[in-house]
Formats: C-alpha cells, sequence, structure tokens
C-alpha cells in the first residue's frame, strides 16, 4: 500500500514538475494570442485605409480585411504553439494541420462552401454593395457582403441574410448594373380612336413626365387587338433605382390619363355580351 502511495505522490511531484517548466511556456502562448486580438484590430484599421485609398471596388475592400484577419491570426496561434510545445516543430504543425483540414472539410464541407463562394464573390463582383438585386424570391438592396452571407434590404425594410452559396448557384438579376433601365407601360384605346392621333398624345405626354430619359428615346408601340381595346404599350426609360422606376411610372399615369381625358379618348373597360334565349317562346 505504502508502495502504491509512493508512486502517486512520485507521478503528482513529476507532473507538477513539468507544469512549472512549462509555465513559462504556456503564459508566452497565452500573451501572443492576446497580442495577436490586438494585432488584428490594428491590421484590420490599416487594411481599411489602405483598401480605401488603393482599391476602388467595396467588394475587394472587404476581402482585403478578411484576408489580413484570418492571415493574422492564423500567424498568431501557429506562434502561441510553438512556445507552448517547444518540442513541436513548426514543419510538424503545419502538416498536422494539414491532414486535419481533410477531417473538419468533410465536418464542416456547408460552411466552407459557402466561404469559398463569398470569396468568389468578393473577386468576381457580379453586383456590388449598394446595388438592387432580386435573387429567387427575395428582392432588395445590397447592404454587405461577408465571407459567409449576402445580406440584403428588401423594399418592405425587412432584412435578409442569403447563404453564399445559394448566391452563387443561382440566377441574380441586378437591376442597377447599368445607370438606367426601361419600363413597359400597356395602355388601350377604344376601337373609335384615331389610332394616329392617339399615338401622337402618348409621344407628347411621355416625353414631358418628369425622369423619363430622351437618350434612348420613349417609343409607342401597338401590340393587341384586344377584347374591348386597341392596346398600345409606351416604353421609356429611367434612371435604374426602383423608387425612381416606381415614382415616374406614377407619374406617366397620371399625364396619360390627364391627355386622354383632354382629348375625349376614352380608356375602355373590359366588355362582355350576353344573350339570353327565352326556350319556352321558341317552341
Amino acid at each position: 500500500m505504502n508502495r502504491i502511495l509512493e508512486t502517486i505522490v512520485n507521478s503528482l511531484h513529476e507532473l507538477l514538475g513539468q507544469a512549472i517548466k512549462q509555465f513559462p511556456s504556456l503564459l508566452s502562448a497565452f500573451v501572443i494570442i492576446f497580442l495577436t486580438r490586438y494585432a488584428v484590430t490594428f491590421s484590420e484599421k490599416i487594411a481599411h485605409e489602405t483598401g480605401k485609398r488603393v482599391i476602388r471596388s467595396t467588394s475587394l475592400q472587404l476581402l482585403l480585411g478578411k484576408a489580413v484577419k484570418v492571415g493574422v491570426w492564423t500567424l498568431g496561434i501557429l506562434l502561441a504553439c510553438v512556445l507552448a510545445f517547444p518540442s513541436v516543430e513548426l514543419s510538424h504543425l503545419i502538416g498536422t494541420l494539414g491532414v486535419s483540414s481533410v477531417a473538419i472539410g468533410f465536418a464542416f464541407q456547408d460552411i466552407f462552401k459557402n466561404f469559398l463562394a463569398g470569396i468568389i464573390l468578393l473577386l468576381e463582383e457580379p453586383f456590388r454593395i449598394g446595388d438592387e438585386i432580386i435573387i429567387d424570391d427575395y428582392q432588395g438592396v445590397v447592404k454587405h457582403i461577408s465571407v459567409r452571407t449576402t445580406q440584403i434590404r428588401t423594399y418592405n425594410g425587412e432584412k435578409v441574410l442569403l447563404p453564399n452559396s445559394t448566391v452563387f448557384t443561382n440566377a441574380v438579376k441586378v437591376f442597377t448594373a447599368y445607370s438606367f433601365r426601361r419600363t413597359d407601360l400597356s395602355v388601350g384605346v377604344d376601337y373609335d380612336t384615331s389610332l394616329p392621333e392617339a399615338t401622337k398624345i402618348l409621344k407628347a405626354t411621355i416625353h414631358d413626365v418628369e425622369g423619363v430619359l430622351q437618350e434612348p428615346f420613349p417609343e409607342i408601340d401597338l401590340v393587341n387587338f384586344g377584347d374591348s381595346s386597341i392596346d398600345f404599350v409606351v416604353r421609356y426609360w429611367t434612371d435604374s433605382t426602383q423608387k425612381q422606376v416606381r415614382y415616374v411610372q406614377t407619374q406617366a399615369i397620371a399625364a396619360i390619363k390627364k391627355a386622354f381625358d383632354i382629348a375625349d379618348i376614352n380608356i375602355p373597360y373590359p366588355i362582355r355580351t350576353i344573350y339570353h334565349h327565352n326556350i319556352e317562346s321558341e317552341q
């Protein structure tokens, strides 16, 4: 029994001695991790300022900041591991990380998929922060692009976070990719209307609507013989933002209605003719 106790006490003394020997190394490692946190903040600030001066793209500025953050943290953690475990060589540690990364990749494949998609989106810039886009059922303004998600603010004021892998693999419509876009406004007139006169009124009216661009020039097309009307499509161009598109469309509808009222041109309602047969009188 005494021999067992003696063995336990000797083992504890040995572990305590090793802990005391390792304490300076562990303390140094904690100090390195602590300093790395401040180094990351300082490096991100420098990267942000440098990116604003050198890089015009906001997305690439974000990518630079993320790359600096990951790089500084990786360097700090590797240095802390080397100090905490002096017997472990840096080359062995890097090799171990390489093998471990395979297992980690399988366990967190969705996270890494979003991460890689985010990097590609930041590099290729299919859209930028401030662009108005539509993805699946979500439509709004791009507010932020991280390495994991793309954040948009819908026109209803809702915040939507879309995984980058979803954004990368789905069709994205960018409304503000160009400085202006076209609106097609349908207008119907009754069959008694003079079509040349209606065309002339539509051209003059849409030309004077505030916000309608004169280049490209608005177009008036006859497109269909409807059930109760002959249908025009007024095609005009405006600034590409959704707010301006809606505003100009409202002004255009009001102006066309007013011009048609002055010219005594009717915009007809749908008409249905119902025939009623009295079967008894026919017998």
